[in-house]
């Protein structure tokens, strides 16, 4: 009986972790998801300030932006699991990001993939973001209900 439980619950955790682009070990590959908001730059975290929420570690800059996170972490969790919302949108794939290319936008954080001349946050910009964020939430949501 144990043992069963064990691999459940494993199992559960490691199926919710997948949901979650933890490259590097952190979300948002160890940037500081505070500090995209309250100074709208993405700056690495200290590894020796950080937190668990969910099943998945955060670093921060400062003991402050982690307790800022804790009083209200829904509201920095990076969009899709901290996968590129730009790919989510379009094509419903789990892409990498650069945590330095990001969005504000509506009071979310969206991340995004730039690397090779590619940079997913122009084409977002320049394709429709309201639309692809729209197509982008239908995908998460969908993913979320199979997982359940």
């Amino acid at each position: 009986m144990f043992t069963f439980l064990f691999v459940l619950t494993s199992s559960l955790l490691f199926s919710q972790h997948q949901n979650f682009n933890v490259k590097k070990g952190f979300i948002a590959e160890g940037y500081d998801v505070v500090s995209y908001f309250t100074s709208n730059k993405a700056i690495e975290g200290n590894k020796k300030i950080q937190t668990t929420y969910n099943n998945v570690k955060y670093a921060f800059v400062t003991e402050a932006n982690k307790k800022t996170f804790l009083a209200n972490p829904e509201k920095y969790i990076p969009q899709y699991g901290g996968w590129c919302a730009y790919a989510f949108g379009t094509t419903n794939e789990k892409v990498s990001i650069n945590p330095k290319t990001f969005e504000i936008r509506d009071g979310k954080l969206y991340l995004f993939y730039n690397s090779w001349g590619i940079n997913t946050l122009e084409k977002w910009t320049n394709e429709n973001p309201e639309k692809l964020q729209e197509s982008a939430d239908n995908n998460w949501k969908s993913l979320q209900e199979k997982q359940e």
